[in-house]
């Protein structure tokens, strides 16, 4: 039977209580924008010693890449999974997802893209000496990374409608284009970006090469736009970049070839895409979660026609279709571990069928939360209304549910 262990449940008790501390007294200042996400992320890392950890972890790989000498990313550098130490992290890292998610989903996003996708980019296509020179900042979250591809007329297509391009300079790289709804845009200090290669030999541009650059703020040409205002997540800031002529020189091409050994900029993008899917149902887990708490707690305490409402049979139903998105979402969570543990990834198909069901079910539970709150459970107060803005997030995160659906299909008819 799949359950957390002993050690997760520890880490747990330990997350909810710096949440309540250091979390739940900020969460209007958080939802406002008066208060950025990255100082309460810094000291999370801190007080749980992550930022150390990681820096360590990022040290000892850079020695051994230094002692076998700088060339192509070994099976090593690619963070696969295997055995039961991967499989427990992988647990431990979910439980911290999913305590903060069900609170400020914000925060889960702002720190999961600058990790996640940003650093995990550097880390497993750069060289050594762009890991060097990027990564140990990054992983401390010391400093904070975007991950560009979104474009504005180029969001599911992201690949073939991308216009965003490059063209050689000499020996350098001259970015033009725009990006749009790129979490920690706004203030990010390193952003990964994607690009097409524009070569002059006409090529269709859907079929153009993708690169991957690496671009500092303040950079000649590059504009980091103001964070938009969303419907959810709103302790995460998302805006727009944009690129006039900024001047890249080789060593920011990720890999410093253009044909890298695994591919183009696509493959990387991809292997991303598996990961973030498979991370929304654990943030989709955070919220039903929390909603499922929240509402357990009203029921039992909210009275009509002098009774509890929990009495009362359709209140009774909410409740247990609740506890059944509970179950099979945490289960969901449960075989990626199990999966971890015997050197398994996910697949596209499969983590886009995890992510397509488990954010339909996280938008359910949390509209069905504010239902059963009442007129309560539409005012900011009671926090399930804040709940179910985050939750549809999800559905159009990280890829829309849409595009999953097409995602399972063509894995399916491939097999």
């Amino acid at each position: 039977m799949m359950e957390w262990s002993e050690a997760d449940l520890m880490v747990r008790d330990a997350v909810r209580s710096f949440i309540d501390k250091e979390i739940r007294p900020h969460t209007d200042a958080l939802e406002s924008g008066e208060l950025a996400p990255y100082p309460i992320i810094r000291k999370l890392f801190a007080q749980f010693g992550l930022d150390a950890l990681a820096a360590e972890q990022v040290q000892k790989m850079l020695a051994r890449e230094r002692a076998r000498g700088e060339g192509e990313p070994q099976a090593s550098d690619r963070r696969e999974p295997g055995g039961a130490n991967v499989a427990e992290q992988m647990s431990m890292v979910a439980v911290l997802v999913a305590e903060l998610s069900g609170v400020c989903l914000g925060l889960v996003a702002a720190a999961g893209v600058s990790l996640g996708l940003g650093a995990a980019t550097i880390a497993a296509r750069g060289t050594l000496a762009q890991k060097e020179r990027w990564l140990p900042p990054l992983v401390t979250m010391e400093k904070v990374a975007a991950w560009a591809i979104t474009e504005p007329d180029a969001g599911s297509d992201a690949f073939g409608g991308m216009q965003t391009y490059v063209k050689r300079d000499g020996d350098d790289y001259l970015l033009n284009g725009q990006k749009t709804f790129i979490t920690n845009g706004p203030y990010a200090d390193t952003i990964v970006v994607y690009a097409k290669l524009d070569d002059g030999t006409g090529t269709d541009r859907r079929n153009r090469p993708v690169l991957t650059f690496v671009l500092d703020a303040g950079m000649s040409g590059l504009v980091q736009g103001k964070p938009f205002h969303k419907m959810g997540m709103h302790s995460s800031p998302t805006g727009e970049l944009f690129f006039d002529n900024v001047r890249l020189s080789p060593d920011r091409l990720l890999g410093e070839r253009e044909a890298h050994g695994s591919g183009d900029g696509r493959d990387s993008a991809r292997q991303n895409f598996a990961a973030e899917r498979v991370a929304i149902a654990v943030m989709s887990l955070g919220i039903i979660n929390e909603c499922h708490r929240l509402c357990i707690e009203y029921a039992k305490s909210r009275r009509l026609w002098g009774q509890d409402i929990g009495a009362f049979q359709l209140i009774q139903l909410k409740l247990a279709k609740m506890e059944v998105a509970r179950v099979n979402v945490q289960n969901m969570v449960f075989s990626a571990i199990e999966a971890a543990r015997a050197g398994k990834l996910p697949s596209l198909a499969e983590a886009s069928a995890m992510k397509l069901y488990s954010s339909e079910a996280a938008t359910e539970v949390a509209m069905e939360a504010v239902q059963l709150f009442g007129g309560n459970g539409y005012m900011t107060e009671y926090r399930v209304e804040q709940l179910a803005r985050d939750a549809k997030s999800l559905m159009i995160y990280a890829g829309s549910n849409e595009i999953q659906v097409t995602h399972i299909a063509k894995g399916l008819l491939a097999g």
